[in-house]
């Protein structure tokens, strides 16, 4: 309130991913002093458009990690992934500058004319609904989809995981 932080734990976070979010956090109030409402810093989303429908109660604004149709919460960004050390996320500068080396390795012409997307698709229905486009021998709707295993890339020393490597594809989702 009145561009103060409260912390209050409720259960442990992933790693040193609450140290991020609160440097992110303290940004938004630097920027946007007293401005900035309520925050739950967890993927799921949970203020329910069900429950607020035709209410004259105003809807709180929560900002979470993850919001879908079904919910009013606001997303605002997971500032873990700009330095993570814990899942080998360097700091911002030097990603940008291994996407733009990454980009740099393959002509756009030469590129896979797929939209590729990479994540945990567990954590909403949306990312779920998503897995659904990947490319089977069925159907190919043009996507290259696939899992981020953490526990798993992490205990092969993050091979598969450098964004810069990623720039393989026409489109990124």
């Amino acid at each position: 309130m009145h561009g103060k932080l409260y912390v209050e734990k409720y259960k442990k976070a992933i790693q040193t991913r609450d140290v991020f979010t609160l440097w992110g956090i303290l940004q938004l109030l630097r920027m946007y002093p007293a401005k900035v409402h309520d925050l739950d810093c967890d993927d799921r989303p949970v203020i329910s458009k069900e429950r607020f429908q035709g209410s004259n109660a105003p809807t709180p604004p929560l900002l979470r990690y993850c919001s879908d149709q079904w919910n009013l919460d606001i997303v605002f960004p997971d500032w873990s992934f700009w330095g993570w050390a814990e899942i080998n996320i360097k700091a911002w500068k030097h990603v940008l500058k291994e996407i733009k080396e990454g980009n740099e390795k393959t002509k756009w012409k030469d590129r896979v004319p797929y939209a590729y997307w990479k994540g945990n698709p567990f954590v909403t229905p949306t990312r779920k609904d998503l897995m659904k486009c990947n490319v089977t021998e069925k159907d190919d709707w043009n996507t290259h989809l696939y899992i981020q295993d953490w526990d798993q890339e992490s205990s092969q020393g993050y091979k598969k995981s450098n964004l810069g490597d990623q720039c393989t594809h026409r489109y990124v989702i």
